[in-house]
């Protein structure tokens, strides 16, 4: 059951608010696996059940804002994670190879495997027949059984 706690708004009125209560895992005193972030820092992510996720969405949201990453669990298991844009972002970016670095690697993987003897084999392949292209596949399943 989430806690009660007593606040002041503006007015000097007191109102009630509710907290998320800790999780079985938090209470057990178990934490929710760590992860770096986008700039290489080691980070424990909050964890909110996923009751409290969906009852204070808000501050879920905030939370996920300030700090990044926020952890949803459902019977103490980690069902979901909610990014914020900005990290997410930053960790797509960093996902995603440049153009030019893709491009030097199939060029690099091209040039080792055009070698003379690469070159004689596909020409001799593509003059082939049919009927040469037919015995050529019976003998090499001839020498791999």
């Amino acid at each position: 059951m989430a806690r009660r706690r007593t606040a002041v708004s503006k007015g000097a009125r007191l109102k009630q608010v509710e907290e998320p209560r800790a999780t079985h895992r938090e209470a057990a005193g178990e934490r929710v696996p760590a992860f770096r972030n986008r700039r290489g820092e080691q980070v424990e992510p909050r964890a909110f059940s996923a009751s409290d996720a969906k009852n204070q969405f808000g501050r879920v949201l905030e939370t996920a804002l300030s700090d990044g990453v926020v952890v949803i669990t459902k019977h103490d298991a980690v069902k979901a994670v909610l990014v914020s844009a900005e990290e997410f972002a930053a960790l797509m970016a960093a996902r995603e190879p440049a153009l030019d670095t893709l491009s030097r690697e199939f060029d690099r993987l091209l040039a080792r495997m055009q070698t003379p003897k690469s070159r004689a084999g596909m020409k001799t392949a593509f003059e082939a027949t049919p009927t040469q292209l037919g015995q050529a596949a019976v003998e090499g399943a001839r020498r791999r059984a």
